[in-house]
């Protein structure tokens, strides 16, 4: 499996992965959902250079995971916001953050709390069955092919 060729893979992790699997990806995804929106600003925030930063946005909005949108017409200069297809992401982006802050985080603890603005308590994200409600966790699931899988030769 070539990286160019993830795209049209029929597997599920690997289309996403050709979409947000680079680390500057992420971090610019991260740097999103944490309401960061102008190029300057996440150029700030990340220290990567211009060009690279330019190219990952440029990714991401041809993806459908951002779009454009102007904020000034002299001079021109746009931000980039999350489309529908990018906050879709946050479970993902969640789950890698509790991740880190489970087994990653210094002796002080987690850099960042996240708090649930319906009750306000900070919370760890869990994944549950749709159907049940129940916990997810990787004993608990079992896979079988499904109908956009690749045929047995």
């Amino acid at each position: 499996m070539r990286w160019s060729e993830l795209s049209r893979e029929p597997c599920s992790m690997a289309r996403t992965i050709s979409v947000i699997g680079e680390r500057w990806t992420l971090m610019i995804l991260r740097d999103c959902f944490l309401k960061i929106r102008r190029f300057e600003d996440f150029e700030r925030s990340l220290g990567i250079t211009r060009h690279l930063l330019a190219d990952r946005l440029r990714k991401l909005v041809k993806a459908g995971v951002l779009r454009k949108q102007a904020y000034s017409e002299r001079p021109k200069r746009h931000e980039y916001r999350l489309t529908e297809k990018g906050l879709d992401l946050y479970p993902i982006m969640m789950a890698v953050v509790h991740w880190g802050d489970t087994h990653m985080a210094g002796a002080k603890g987690r850099p960042l709390l996240h708090e649930h603005i319906a009750c306000g308590h900070t919370f760890d994200p869990v994944m549950s069955c749709s159907h049940c409600r129940e916990e997810i966790t990787a004993r608990a699931v079992r896979v079988r092919p499904g109908p956009g899988a690749r045929k047995a030769a």
